[in-house]
C-alpha cells in the first residue's frame, strides 16, 4: 500500500499527534492551538482531510495515526530523489554532500548503516 501524501502543514501537525497518540481531538485541537496557532475550525479541518486520505482515524473522538513518522519521511524522500535525481541515490547524496559539511561521526553513522545493509539486517 503506498503511503498517501502529507503537506507541509499537515506534517507538523502530524508531529504533534504522533507525540500524544493515542489523543482526544479536543486535546489535539488545544495542543495545535499552542504549538502552531491554529484555530479550532483549522485542526478539525486537517483531521477530516487526513481521515480521508487514510493517514490518521477518528473514533469516537479520539485520534490515532494509521502512518507512521517514518513511512511518511521515506515516501517524502523517495518522491524527492524520484523528481528531482531521476531516481538516483548516488547524485542525491552527492548534491546533499556538496553543500552540507558532515562530520566524522555523521560518516561513521552512514557507513555503519551500509555495513548493516550489505549484511541483511
Amino acid at each position: 500500500m503506498e503511503t498517501p501524501k502529507v503537506f507541509e502543514s499537515e506534517y507538523r501537525f502530524c508531529l504533534i499527534l504522533w507525540a500524544h497518540e493515542p489523543v482526544k481531538s479536543s486535546e489535539l485541537v488545544e495542543l495545535c492551538r499552542e504549538q502552531l496557532g491554529w484555530k479550532p475550525t483549522t485542526t478539525y479541518t486537517v483531521i477530516k482531510r487526513l481521515s480521508e486520505r487514510g493517514v490518521l482515524k477518528n473514533e469516537n473522538t479520539v485520534v490515532t495515526s494509521l502512518v507512521t513518522k517514518d513511512e511518511v519521511q521515506a515516501s517524502e524522500i523517495d518522491e524527492m530523489v524520484e523528481k528531482t535525481f531521476e531516481g538516483s541515490l548516488p547524485a542525491f547524496i552527492a548534491a546533499f554532500a556538496k553543500h552540507r559539511r558532515i562530520s566524522d561521526k555523521e560518516l561513521d553513522e552512514v557507513q555503519a548503516m551500509i555495513d548493516r545493509y550489505r549484511r541483511g539486517e
